[in-house]
């Protein structure tokens, strides 16, 4: 293991006014997110989407470090045969792989979650860092609800992500390591603030139990947040708050930088709360963004499938890349949002 080049490329992936857009949605998610622009989920249909997004050159030049691709999109070419792989190489960004196989049921928990997919993940892993693969993604589903989560839950995910982590560093890949805490729910900030806490302190024991180097991984998790559901939604200022002392509790300054996930928050909630967090530095990691839905919404729905949309879609892109990466330097303002619309 090269921990330097694990950590350069860690570090790339967080870089000031970058940020991770995540295109990695599982096949029955990207037919939900089609259907709901009118779209029919071909093979064809979803290349082409993606192939937008990687050719739109302001937004993948100069506000995405990397793009983590699903396993079948990493194996695409373009229409004109150049492999969708190399598209985001040109751009200066980092091609990475999703390598969980999503969830089954935890046995002797009721209503909780276990991600799969360690077996045979080595030898995966060789061959996505040949395609040109830098960095791998493994999401854990963590959800609050009546009497869960359970510590079962939390350990064997914790377990399975730091067994991922160790085996994408032996195979010279950075991990993004994912332990997601839902915001489905009806619960408030301070039960997810409580949760994600016992979360991330049982995954980073895990990592040091496997012998994870802290320095060449990536860090991608939810923000303190109330539940969907919840009558008493937190403001922007309390998330921001609450998510920084949470991160300065239980994420060591060795990790180069965290990579939120969005996780249901509209575009712009997203990027003001990361905005805002970057108001209570100087931060001991990196912090942006790596969004699927809330920098994809827009470009989807200005595409919608036409031909004659892609730059009406590469414009949006560009929008919500350009905002997020402001906020990834604190330096995003509402105004912005109104200017462009």
């Amino acid at each position: 293991m090269n921990l330097t080049e694990l950590n350069r490329i860690a570090t790339a992936m967080v870089a000031p006014g970058k940020g991770i857009l995540a295109a990695d949605e599982s096949s029955g998610t990207i037919k939900k997110r089609f259907d709901a622009i009118g779209v029919e989920s071909t093979e064809e249909n979803r290349r082409d989407y993606r192939e937008m997004l990687f050719r739109s050159n302001e937004a993948m030049s100069r506000y995405i470090s990397g793009v983590i691709l699903y396993d079948e999109t990493i194996w695409q070419n373009a229409k004109d045969g150049t492999p969708l792989v190399k598209l985001i190489e040109t751009s200066g960004a980092i091609p990475g792989i999703k390598v969980d196989e999503g969830t089954q049921p935890l046995p002797m928990c009721p209503g909780e979650l276990v991600t799969v997919g360690l077996d045979k993940l080595a030898e995966r892993l060789k061959k996505y860092y040949e395609r040109g693969a830098r960095f791998a993604k493994w999401r854990a589903v963590i959800d609050i609800g009546n009497g869960i989560p359970s510590m079962t839950a939390i350990s064997v995910n914790a377990h399975a992500l730091a067994r991922y982590a160790a085996l994408c560093q032996a195979a010279q890949i950075v991990p993004i390591v994912e332990p997601e805490v839902l915001m489905d729910g009806d619960h408030d900030i301070d039960r997810c603030y409580e949760v994600t806490s016992r979360v991330l302190n049982k995954t980073f024991q895990e990592l040091r139990v496997q012998r994870v180097a802290l320095e060449g991984m990536v860090l991608k998790p939810n923000m303190a947040i109330s539940g969907k559901k919840s009558v008493k939604q937190a403001s922007v200022g309390e998330v921001a708050e609450k998510t920084i002392r949470l991160l300065r509790a239980c994420v060591p300054a060795a990790v180069p930088g965290i990579a939120f996930l969005s996780g249901g928050q509209s575009d712009e909630e997203a990027t003001a709360h990361l905005n805002t967090m970057h108001k209570l530095g100087p931060l001991p990691w990196g912090l942006t963004f790596s969004y699927g839905r809330a920098l994809q919404a827009a470009p989807q729905k200005a595409w919608s499938g036409k031909a004659e949309n892609v730059a009406a879609g590469q414009s949006a892109f560009s929008h919500r890349a350009r905002m997020n990466g402001l906020a990834s330097k604190g330096e995003w303002q509402s105004s912005l949002e109104q200017k462009a619309a």
